[in-house]
């Protein structure tokens, strides 16, 4: 079972995650090859292990808007485990690079933006530049320049000859203001000795058993929240409805002499149809609306 473990210990904080469904289910979902199906699974993966520091009903988005051939790499990810996303170019494949897939390479130079939904007027949104486009190193880039918060961020995704995702998950470890530097030289050294996280997962480690191997030599492990993970996207067809409802009337009107229309969610890959009678009904609220809202402006003068 997907699921994301929290943890402290000595002044350390940690996050871990196993994510290997979940990323199947989005490869599935938008048609992903491998190449997106490793920068999509970090992406959703990164977005889990960030939200994770979010209180309930806050949400996160994590943003790559790289110049490379796949396009721009979202998710959004919320404090309670549900995750979504999307690669512009599913489909692009890239020679491997020394034997791995070249995500680097598949995202490129831009920026990474952040976007924290708390609930507040206004979201928050941080920026960088993509440092390597290998999405881990591009969020402890993040965390370090935009939120002052020095962290080491490992994220993997391991797919099979078959093109099918074998294992994928991650983790966030960092050092809180009264760790030692005893403390955090013993985590430095771990990290260098600490296999891929996909190799990890691959092998059968869960959540705790991660956090153990990152922490080893660690005393008084102190395991906090378990928290299960899936991929699920808050669209809907009453959803749908309500941003049609926002188009303009010729467009509308050419949908209902169409007599049909299907409605795709960029996130999920869910299909939405609507029928002659769905789109009157849409078109006659729509106008409705516009007439309402030009009513007001006009009492306003």
């Amino acid at each position: 079972m997907d699921q994301l473990v929290k943890a402290t210990s000595e002044g350390i904080r940690i996050y871990a995650a196993v994510t290997t469904d979940l990323v199947k289910e989005g490869a599935r979902r938008h048609k992903c090859g491998a190449l997106a199906t490793a920068a999509l699974g970090r992406t959703m993966t990164a977005a889990l292990l960030m939200a994770a520091n979010l209180k309930e009903k806050e949400c996160i988005t994590l943003k790559f808007n790289g110049d490379g051939p796949l396009g721009n790499v979202t998710a959004d990810a919320s404090s309670d485990g549900y995750v979504r996303g999307y690669v512009k170019h599913p489909e692009i494949e890239l020679p491997l690079n020394n034997g791995k897939l070249a995500v680097g390479q598949g995202i490129g130079q831009g920026l990474l933006s952040v976007t924290r939904f708390t609930g507040v007027k206004e979201p928050f949104t941080g920026s960088c530049e993509i440092y390597t486009g290998e999405i881990a190193e591009d969020i402890t880039q993040y965390l370090f320049q935009s939120e002052q918060t020095p962290s080491s961020v490992a994220l993997g995704v391991l797919i099979g000859k078959d093109g099918i995702t074998q294992s994928a998950g991650g983790f966030i470890v960092q050092p809180l203001p009264d760790a030692s530097e005893e403390v955090i030289e013993k985590l430095e050294n771990n990290l260098k000795d600490l296999q891929p996280v996909s190799a990890m997962v691959n092998e059968g480690l869960d959540g705790k058993e991660i956090i153990k191997n990152v922490l080893k030599g660690f005393e008084d492990i102190h395991f906090l929240t378990t928290t299960d993970l899936s991929f699920k996207c808050q669209c809907s067809k009453i959803r749908t409805e309500d941003i049609l409802v926002t188009l303009g009337h010729d467009d509308l009107q050419a949908m209902v002499n169409e007599g049909h229309a299907e409605v795709v969610c960029q996130f999920c890959g869910e299909k939405y149809q609507f029928n002659k009678e769905d789109l009157t009904v849409i078109l006659h609220v729509s106008d409705e609306l516009r007439r309402r809202k030009a009513k007001a402006e006009k009492e306003k003068k």
